[in-house]
């Protein structure tokens, strides 16, 4: 009995044999499709847009831009504004002296303080154009921080370019000292008979520019450097009143505290 021969491959198409591979052995499978793409391939992750930094950096600079121009601006209308209302009006602030003080009366005790001043004050309008018109005017002497004094001027209108003279008697009649208070400055001066003065104004004025009338504005006056002799009997003696100068300031408060 003959063996049968089986043949190795399939024949070919056109009639011939194919040809063997690996030896002979059976023909690999086809590739598949993650051999045909690559399956070592990283997934695909898809990306964030791009923040713009540049555009919201490009905002603020814009908006930095348009409120410093602004500023400018405002600033620019204001000195304008200024220059206008001066050259127009030429404002300047009202002036005060001390004329006279007089001290007829020391009476000083551990625990009160019996005195008396005859005080001429004269104030003086420079402007043209700008009228003040004065509440009642407290006034206080003081030596060191001391009260000594106290008194009033009654309310008046200082007219433009005006000069105005203003008396008044300022006094304390045997009024205990606040607790606390050092008068051991006050028993020095009696001693040397030579006491150091400031007279203190208070008080709120409007001012008048044209046909426009502010609102109330307080101001101090202060004048300083004042020194007097005490008296020793009934004669009153006089202080030296040339060199001192009178110092006025706006009283702006702000809140709770005043500038």
């Amino acid at each position: 009995m003959s063996d049968r021969v089986y043949p190795a491959a399939k024949p070919a198409g056109n009639g011939a044999a194919a040809p063997a591979t690996n030896g002979g052995a059976n023909p690999p499978f086809p590739a598949t499709k993650a051999q045909l793409y690559n399956a070592n391939r990283p997934a695909y992750r898809p990306q964030p847009p791009p923040r713009r930094r540049r555009h919201s950096r490009s905002c603020c600079c814009s908006c930095c831009l348009c409120t410093t121009l602004l500023i400018l601006i405002l600033i620019l209308i204001v000195a304008v504004v200024g220059a206008v209302f001066y050259v127009l009006y030429r404002p300047h602030r009202p002036s005060f002296s001390v004329n006279s003080l007089q001290l007829s009366k020391f009476n000083l005790t551990d625990t009160s303080l019996t005195s008396a001043f005859n005080v001429s004050i004269t104030a003086r309008n420079p402007n043209k154009k700008i009228t003040f018109f004065y509440d009642q005017i407290a006034v206080k002497i003081l030596s060191g921080d001391v009260d000594i004094g106290d008194g009033s001027i009654p309310s008046f209108t200082h007219g433009r370019k005006n000069v105005t003279t203003l008396r008044t008697v300022i006094s304390r009649s045997n009024n205990p000292f606040p607790d606390g208070t050092d008068i051991s400055p006050l028993k020095s001066s009696l001693k040397s008979r030579n006491l150091p003065l400031k007279i203190q104004l208070d008080t709120k004025v409007k001012v008048k520019i044209g046909k426009i009338k502010t609102k109330n504005l307080r101001i101090r006056v202060t004048c300083d450097g004042i020194k007097i002799s005490i008296p020793t009997g009934k004669t009153a003696t006089s202080a030296t009143t040339s060199n001192v100068k009178c110092k006025v300031d706006p009283r702006i408060k702000i809140i709770k505290w005043t500038v």
